[in-house]
């Protein structure tokens, strides 16, 4: 709709001069809503019968959108409290079986037949989050020291994830073996050179 289009408009149901309804359009912004409430401000329109320009009929569909989004907005502010409320306990629900869970299984350390070690994996969670830079290269260290580790527990201790953590130890070891073999062949090789 052209800027005159509007003032045409506006100045039919204020029932304004053109100058006027132009004039409020220029401190709207553009929109007629504003420029209406505007001139009813300054005391050039009456307000109709209903309670305001946008109550009755002036503008069909106008009050049912603003009344519609109103309700939206008081429903989802009465309605934001027990769903975050909800969330919360969701939360705190999820919170606490994970923490029952991290108590209820275990990482267990092997060296050969000999047991190490077994640790609840909070205690691990909590390493590897604090103590990242050290943890990781410790237990990459202790892969290569032959030490193999296994969970215990209704929930990790399944063969799907042990088999991961034997893979771990399989690849370090196949990657020892590569560093072993290769450094024998290096020593060959200058043995040969030397005589």
């Amino acid at each position: 709709m052209t800027e005159l289009e509007k003032a045409e408009k506006l100045r039919d149901k204020a029932n304004v001069t053109f100058a006027e309804a132009k004039e409020a359009l220029d401190n709207s912004g553009g929109d007629i809503l504003d420029a209406l409430i505007y001139l009813e401000d300054k005391g050039k329109a009456t307000t109709p019968a209903g309670g305001g320009f946008f109550s009755g009929t002036d503008f069909p569909g106008k009050a049912e959108q603003a009344s519609s989004r109103t309700d939206n907005n008081r429903s989802q502010d009465s309605g934001s409290g027990e769903d975050f409320s909800d969330l919360m306990k969701r939360f705190g629900a999820f919170c606490l079986k994970l923490f029952n869970k991290s108590l209820s299984n275990y990482l267990n350390a092997a060296k050969g037949d000999r047991h190490l070690f077994s640790c609840p994996v909070l205690i691990v969670a909590l390493l590897l989050l604090f103590f990242f830079w050290i943890t990781i290269p410790l237990f990459i260290i202790s892969l290569f020291c032959g030490v193999r580790y296994r969970f215990s527990g209704e929930d990790l201790g399944k063969e799907s994830v042990n088999n991961v953590m034997d893979n771990a130890s399989t690849v370090v070891n196949d990657v020892k073996k590569s560093i072993v073999e290769s450094a024998s062949k290096s020593d060959d090789k200058n043995k040969e050179q030397h005589d």
